[in-house]
């Protein structure tokens, strides 16, 4: 019994000895945080990632949380597959040691020091910033910056003990008297709110990284303690300096909804401006308790409305939107509470009482935004959002990312500058930017002006400079489509080369017998020629006889007439001594001359109609099964011409309103009239037609008409469509589509043109019959030049001719096909890198998430390129270009670029100049009326090897009446801009080597 007894008291000493021991380490663990202080310590420090040339061996991506998604984290496999595919490959990337990789899987959030802003960064080749979106913009840079009259109020709501003086190892991320209490009220009051048990730290892994930024379950809360914890023991600080960090982070982070206009609000700072209206900077001035410069009233505004943002991150989106009231109110209270507390004084919380919160409703202080000086940076942010496919400028500008772009940022400055210069009229004066042929006094603010500058380097072309003065979000360069006059003669002279080219290497092996044989037969001028050249000396090689292409004799005659584009037409030179002339190729390229092109493009279009496979017997053999296949080509594509123009006079009307059309179309005789009515509306009545002609014929003329006897002898079932078209003095498809418009309501162009085919074959049944053999040639040559045109542009669009089709005429020798700038520096850059078609590109290399796990950089890897040109036309071509600076129409320009050596270099282009007019005609083709359109003065160029670009001029709609500049105002723009860009041309230009361009 003894031995028992005594048993049992040790038993019961072992056990109080436990508790206390248990009680002693569970107490100063709770102060000390010793035990999970040194696990969290050495589990941080195998969460490590190391960033290592060339593509990762371990990586790992989120797939949730706002702060990851806002920052593009999430999306980086995505991104990293379509840049890869785009010519960009990883350079540089973040390797997930083997535990973070599992702490992720697991739900761990990756330990590193977040920034406190991130955001789209942009950068010019000389390494200055070009475009910085911040966010959130305003920040604490520092724990010394945050008044106290913040920072106390913060710690009080959210977490007293933060900053209190313990421990150096404890765990700031939970505090266990508060977590119980929040659980106890939860248990207590189920589904009724309570105090929070989440500290700043774990409220931070919770809006930063969860999915959503909510807590769903405990799952969640657990795996936020820990994140929170290993990041504190991550930090590489310790102490107090780490718990600072916290409330730095928290107060530059904290999530404040969004607005419109804005988009999501991070940050006290922020939040203050877009809610309140209160600048940053003035609110820590005004919260300093040192500052006795401010009236307690406007503290207390100032502390109420940051008061208000610090309750509102409980719910928002809430509170800033809808709850503004409720805010009011636990604003109120919470004044009352830190007042009672001791954190405020009775004097600040009365002057706060005194005040209701203002927001506001727009951000103040808005200035409008200059779409100048951003035109370049717009651009490569647009480039960005095809590049990375994302959708809109807000998520790009959000993404953590450093771009390197090409922009040379200071000469895009200066060249920007002196455009915007160039509408004083003091400097226009000084410039030579007026006179004869250039701009007179008064027009100088209707003028914009655009230069794009590429350089051409090892790893291919790259954008220097793309700048205008045009003060709207629209780019001139690249979403434009403008006559550009006769810069569609290079493009001529380019396929012009290109087919001697191909005849020369299809026939130079040939036998003499053989090459005489091919002469013979041969009936397209480009063609006999070359073939000449190769009978007169077969070894010829192809640069000699480019060369003598260039010599090549053409008349500049305007006297006679071109059957082309389906009509007669005649052109006009812009110089009119020259129209006595017979020119060289390179001659009437100097002088641009129109005639000329218009003659070489009528050479082309003969050659290329000559290659489709019997089109020679197609137009000899009237029995060829062929020309019926063409003359319904014929009939439908000219149906369809007709049927878009009755379209258009008629898509907009109503019924009352076509009808009126309609009869206004025919002269108002009896016949003509009751044959259009009864056409369209077969089944109206005697009466309705009655009406229709009492309305529209003279009362005379009405009174002396039997409406009964025209209502039978016009019925519509006793005639074909031809025949009432015939009747009705229209166009039998007139006829068809009004009636069709009539008796539909749902209308689309498609379905009209589908239901109309079988109606335009009927419609040209004429152009069959055999003794209409003349009208069926003309239509046949129609369709072969249409044909040739297909060609023409396939051979332009390998060049970079940037749209879907030509207008089959021979006018698109001299620009009415249009042309755009960025394509017109394409094809300068494909002649000065010898016939290479090389892409442009304007991002080097882009860098995301630089210092956290996910850190990858990207870089562009050089293009191969595709060859399009013969070396041998792209230096005859290059040669010619030349030729208009030395004696041609930019002869302004001669000798004014030097290397550093003082030796001149090389400067070559085609100038242009484009007078878009709509032009009315009445009858016998007289002209009757003209509306401006635009007025466009362009100069595409070449300096020596490496730079290449476009220079435009352009005034826009009714405006550009009374403008009469030439392409002489393009190229004195490069005139004045010379000096900005002489200092890189100097330091590294190489002269171009190059014959005479003659």
């Amino acid at each position: 019994m003894i031995i028992r007894t005594r048993l049992s008291k040790a038993i019961l000493y072992l056990a109080l000895t436990t508790l206390v021991v248990v009680a002693a380490v569970g107490i100063f663990e709770y102060h000390t945080s010793y035990f999970q202080s040194r696990y969290f310590a050495k589990l941080a420090a195998t969460l490590n990632f190391e960033v290592k040339d060339g593509p990762a061996e371990a990586s790992w991506h989120p797939n949730h949380g706002p702060y990851n998604i806002q920052n593009g984290y999430t999306r980086l496999p995505a991104f990293s597959e379509q840049l890869q595919a785009k010519g960009y490959r990883i350079s540089r990337q973040a390797n997930f040691s083997d535990r973070l990789i599992q702490y992720s899987r697991w739900g761990g959030n990756p330990p590193y020091r977040e920034s406190a802003q991130t955001g789209l960064n942009i950068i010019g080749s000389n390494n200055v910033s070009l475009f910085s979106s911040r966010e959130p913009e305003n920040v604490y840079a520092e724990f010394k910056d945050i008044p106290a009259l913040l920072l106390k109020p913060l710690l009080f709501i959210e977490n007293r003990e933060l900053l209190v003086d313990q421990h150096p190892s404890k765990n700031p991320v939970v505090e266990w008297d508060r977590l119980a209490q929040a659980a106890l009220s939860r248990l207590l009051h189920p589904g009724e709110g309570g105090p929070g048990g989440s500290t700043l730290a774990t409220q931070m892994e919770k809006y930063r990284y969860s999915p959503k930024g909510m807590t769903t379950d405990h799952s969640d809360k657990l795996k936020q303690i820990v994140s929170a914890s290993v990041r504190h023991y991550h930090s590489g600080l310790s102490g107090r300096d780490a718990r600072k960090a916290i409330a730095l982070s928290y107060l530059n982070s904290t999530p404040l909804s969004g607005r419109a206009g804005h988009g999501e609000i991070h940050g006290i700072g922020d939040g203050l401006k877009q809610w309140y209206g209160i600048d940053f900077t003035y609110a820590n001035y005004a919260l300093s308790p040192s500052n006795d410069a401010v009236s307690i009233e406007e503290r207390a505004r100032v502390f109420k409305a940051a008061l208000s943002l610090l309750l509102s991150q409980r719910r928002p989106s809430f509170y800033l939107l809808d709850g503004r009231d409720e805010l009011e109110a636990l604003t109120t209270s919470y004044l009352r509470i830190l007042t009672s507390n001791g954190v405020i004084s009775e004097r600040l919380r009365d002057a706060a009482l005194a005040q209701k919160l203002n927001f506001v409703e727009r951000e103040k202080g808005q200035l409008a935004t200059s779409f100048i000086s951003k035109k370049a940076v717009n651009n490569v942010r647009n480039e960005l959002m095809t590049l990375l496919g994302v959708r809109s400028l807000y998520t790009l500008d959000r993404l953590d990312l450093t771009v390197q772009s090409t922009i040379a940022g200071d000469t895009q400055v200066q060249i920007a500058q002196l455009l915007k210069q160039a509408t004083d009229l003091d400097y226009a004066k000084q410039s030579g930017l007026l006179g004869e042929k250039l701009l007179r006094e008064g027009q100088l603010s209707a003028l914009n002006y655009s230069v794009l500058l590429y350089e051409r380097t090892p790893t291919g072309n790259v954008l220097r400079v793309q700048t205008d003065n045009l003060d709207l979000p629209f780019d001139m360069n690249a979403g434009s489509k403008l006559d550009l006059g006769s810069t569609a003669k290079l493009r001529t002279l380019i396929t012009y080369l290109d087919i001697i080219e191909k005849v020369y290497l299809k026939y130079r092996e040939l036998p003499p017998k053989d090459l005489a044989f091919a002469r013979s037969i041969a009936e397209d001028p480009l063609r006999q020629w070359t073939l000449d050249r190769l009978i007169a000396d077969p070894s010829t090689p192809l640069q000699t006889v480019l060369d003598a292409a260039m010599q090549r004799s053409y008349s500049a005659s305007p006297a006679e007439s071109f059957f082309t584009g389906g009509g007669l037409h005649t052109f006009n030179n812009f110089d009119k001594q020259d129209n006595s002339r017979v020119l060289t190729v390179a001659e009437a390229l100097n002088r641009s001359v129109n005639l000329v092109f218009i003659r070489m493009m009528r050479d082309v279009t003969r050659y290329y109609s000559m290659e489709i496979p019997g089109s020679r017997e197609l137009l000899l053999d009237r029995t060829d099964p062929r020309r019926k296949d063409y003359l319904s080509r014929f009939a439908d594509l000219e149906g369809k011409i007709y049927l878009n123009q009755f379209y258009s006079k008629y898509r907009k009307l109503n019924r009352q309103e076509i009808i009126e059309r309609l009869a206004s179309r025919t002269k108002p005789f009896p016949g003509r009239l009751t044959m259009a009515f009864r056409s369209v509306l077969p089944e109206a009545d005697e009466a309705a037609l009655t009406e229709f002609l009492r309305s529209r014929l003279a009362v005379e003329t009405f009174a002396e008409i039997d409406v009964g006897k025209l209502y039978r002898q016009f019925d519509p079932e006793r005639f074909n469509s031809n025949d009432r078209a015939y009747l009705a003095h229209m166009h039998p498809l007139e006829l068809w589509l009004v009636k069709y418009l009539l008796e539909n309501t749902e209308i689309s162009y498609e379905r009209i043109a589908a239901e109309s085919a079988p109606l335009r074959q009927d419609a040209y049944t004429w152009l069959t019959k055999s003794r209409k053999q003349r009208a069926q040639d003309r239509s046949i040559r129609i369709l072969l030049e249409r044909d040739a045109f297909v060609a023409i542009h396939q051979q332009w669009q390998r060049v970079g001719f940037p749209f879907s089709s030509l207008v089959p005429s021979y006018a698109t020798a001299i620009g009415a096909s249009a042309d755009r700038p960025t394509a017109l520096a394409e094809l300068m850059g494909i002649i000065i890198n010898d016939g290479m078609r090389i892409p442009f590109r304007q991002i080097d290399s882009l860098h995301f998430a630089k210092g956290t796990p996910y850190e990858t950089k990207f870089e562009y890897t050089p293009a191969v390129g595709a060859r399009v040109l013969s070396s041998e036309v792209s230096t005859t071509v290059r040669n010619a270009l030349a030729g208009v600076v030395e004696n041609g129409t930019a002869r302004r320009l001669k000798g004014l670029f030097v290397d550093a050596t003082g030796a001149p270099i090389q400067v070559g282009g085609k100038t242009g100049t484009g007078d878009h007019r709509i032009k009315s005609y009445g009858a016998g083709g007289r002209l009757i009326g003209s509306e401006a359109v635009n007025r466009n003065a362009i100069f595409t160029f070449y300096i020596g090897d490496r730079y290449f670009g476009v220079i435009l001029a352009h005034v826009g709609g009714s405006q550009s009446t009374g403008f009469e500049f030439t392409s002489g105002l393009a190229t004195q723009l490069l005139k004045i801009i010379h000096p900005v860009l002489q200092p890189a041309l100097a330091e590294n230009a190489v002269t171009v080597k190059s014959s005479s361009a003659r």
